[in-house]
């Protein structure tokens, strides 16, 4: 029998270093002519058909107001070729600049959404607010993805996902356990 590992007690508040669901995404939005990007951790999957995602997004954040009002943003994947964009995007405020010309990214365009894309990301989903019955009480979007657009290649890139304390873990080495893959329970 394996042996177990020894655990001790942790901090509630930082829990999010073990539970946080996925890769860092760059949020890109436009609201009356100004467009902004923020980095964002805390999202989830929540449907497949229709595609939806829910994404916590504080409210004193600059975007907060912009995707309110516009009820549509790109979810922008980056690899880690940008972590430091995505660190001074997370550490300035789209209010005082524009983070596109600041961090030298390409603005795309995208089906669906007036929000753009980020090109130098590895994938990008425009998505349109579908339900907003959280967002008073916890800040909480539920959106629905109306455009993809992925690189070919590579076909697991290297992202980046928050621990907290301005540290960051990289997606690791891909296992498959594909001869047991049941599709149907999707």
């Amino acid at each position: 029998m394996a042996t177990l590992p020894k655990r001790e007690a942790f901090p509630v508040e930082r829990a999010r270093r073990y539970l946080e669901p996925g890769p860092i995404v760059l949020v890109s939005s436009r609201w009356s002519g100004h467009d902004n990007i923020m980095t964002l951790g805390w999202h989830t999957v929540m449907e497949f058909s229709p595609s939806l995602i829910g994404c916590m997004i504080a409210g004193g954040n600059h975007s907060f107001e912009m995707i309110r009002r516009s009820g549509e943003c790109v979810l922008n994947v980056p690899t880690t070729r940008l972590t430091d964009a995505v660190v001074k995007i997370g550490n300035t405020s789209g209010a005082d600049l524009d983070k596109f010309a600041e961090c030298g990214l390409t603005r795309g365009t995208m089906h669906g959404v007036s929000a753009p894309s980020i090109e130098e990301c590895h994938a990008s989903f425009a998505c349109r607010l579908h339900d907003d019955g959280w967002v008073d009480k916890y800040n909480f979007f539920v959106f629905e993805i109306v455009d993809a657009r992925v690189a070919p290649s590579p076909d697991l890139p290297e992202t980046l996902h928050y621990t907290g304390d301005g540290v960051f873990t990289l997606s690791g080495k891909a296992i498959s356990r594909k001869r047991w893959f049941r599709p149907e329970m999707l």
